[in-house]
């Protein structure tokens, strides 16, 4: 029986490049996303090219109501799901200095970005449980998509950055709390990927590789952090849970 995934803003930039390292070892996937079904149909008929099942969800993670829809959707097509991949996540709708931004963009980053995911684990991860039960050799794992800015400060947009530490703790909480039932969860902090969120500031981060920013000086992509869940989700790391995934170029080490 394939094992079944369920990957959070699944629809481009990372989500989609997760999904497609999924799709690629053979793992069904449950896409999650706010997007029309029409506009993803075709990344959805390219993922079940691969010879997978894919269902695609319609939700808004920062909603309960959706959340339970979800989950609803995904039980009815598949059994279980045994890898949790918390990528959804938003930019604040307009960068501004910590001095002025406003209470709706921190409250709309939050909520997508900490709380969504937070709930979402919680339900996930009593199915897990109980799977775990019923069949304690079957392999269950989350990992949670956090950021580079969980450390970087990057004034213009504290809730982000704000957002994304609160992931980075989660993380820990899930690993501590989920450890007796041995479900690992995993971090991953990528810094500078390619994607739609990013290309608003292209130039920026185009001078910024160059003037030595990054110990590998190019863009990352959405690959690059598909083939690590690909690992995770295989089992390859089934003792590290808890555990911090860089996919940055080096862009954290510290130089003198």
């Amino acid at each position: 029986m394939k094992r079944v995934a369920l990957i959070t803003g699944g629809r481009r930039g990372i989500g989609y490049g997760v999904a497609q390292a999924l799709a690629e070892a053979g793992v069904n996937l449950v896409i999650n996303d706010i997007a029309p079904e029409a506009e993803v149909r075709g990344s959805i008929e390219q993922l079940a090219g691969e010879g997978v099942d894919v269902l695609y969800s319609r939700a808004d993670i920062s909603s309960s109501a959706d959340r339970d829809r979800l989950l609803s959707e995904a039980f009815t097509k598949f059994d279980t799901i045994h890898i949790l991949v918390n990528n959804a996540g938003v930019a604040p709708e307009e960068r501004m200095d910590i001095l002025s931004a406003t209470e709706r963009s921190f409250e709309r980053v939050m909520r997508i970005n900490l709380q969504g995911p937070y709930f979402l684990t919680q339900s996930i991860a009593n199915h897990m449980i109980r799977q775990k039960g019923n069949s304690s050799e079957e392999f269950f794992c989350i990992v949670n998509i956090a950021s580079s800015n969980s450390q970087a400060a990057s004034i213009d947009r504290g809730e982000y950055c704000i957002s994304k530490a609160g992931v980075s703790m989660a993380s820990k909480l899930w690993a501590a709390r989920l450890g007796e039932y041995d479900i690992p969860v995993y971090e991953i902090r990528p810094g500078i990927i390619k994607t739609d969120m990013t290309s608003g500031v292209t130039q920026k981060y185009d001078r910024m590789i160059e003037e030595g920013l990054l110990l590998q000086p190019r863009w990352g992509l959405p690959g690059d952090v598909g083939r690590v869940v690909r690992s995770l989700a295989r089992g390859e790391f089934v003792y590290s849970t808890g555990q911090v995934f860089y996919i940055d170029g080096g862009q954290l080490i510290q130089r003198l």
